[in-house]
């Protein structure tokens, strides 16, 4: 192990939550939220996020900070001008758009875990799976299939590689848990994804 890497390891990993704003939404999707929040900061990772004050994003943020953890926001200036970011984390990182912060968020991250969302949520989601296909982010991807939430979702994915659109193996490019207590497991025994996924992003 270089000293690089064991600095890394000391540090825990950066761990990006794709999670919603909504306020609307069943109280237990905010308590899942916070109950990640909390393992991620117990755990020594950090947690980075869309910066957002409000919903399941405030809830991951609010709990991560009150077990002591590092939050780490990415967030357009014009959410900030809407009032709409955190106050209280230790880094908001101001971007001019939405994609430049679902690039630098991709770039940021060591594992992705994305709680279920609306429309924002699945884009970023779409993205990880895109860009992991082509090679591009390499780390793992857990979905938190809350009260079988992603089981739609699921069930069009396989269609698709059914109708050969998508390889067998893109299967397996993220990992499904049900319950909060799975996510961080899930992430250290993730298989690495090959980096010559390119080659068969088209099969």
């Amino acid at each position: 192990m270089t000293a690089n890497n064991a600095q890394d390891e000391a540090e825990g990993r950066r761990i990006l939550v794709f999670c919603a704003s909504s306020t609307a939404c069943e109280p237990h999707f905010h308590a899942a939220a916070a109950a990640l929040g909390r393992e991620i900061a117990q755990a020594g990772h950090t947690l980075v996020y869309g910066g957002g004050a409000v919903g399941s994003m405030g809830a991951v943020a609010d709990a991560a900070l009150d077990e002591g953890g590092h939050v780490v926001g990415i967030i357009p200036r014009f959410m900030r001008e809407l009032e709409w970011a955190h106050r209280g984390i230790q880094e908001l990182e101001l971007v001019e758009d939405m994609q430049t912060r679902k690039r630098l968020m991709l770039e940021t991250a060591d594992a992705i875990v994305t709680l279920p969302g609306g429309s924002g949520t699945f884009e970023e989601l779409f993205d990880a799976i895109t860009s992991k296909r082509l090679g591009l982010f390499v780390h793992p991807l857990v979905i938190l299939n809350q009260n079988g939430f992603y089981d739609p979702l699921f069930r069009l994915l396989e269609s698709s590689v059914n109708e050969r659109f998508m390889n067998e193996q893109h299967l397996d490019i993220w990992q499904s848990v049900d319950r909060v207590d799975e996510i961080l497991p899930a992430i250290e025994a993730a298989e690495p994804w090959p980096e010559n996924a390119v080659e068969f992003a088209t099969r």
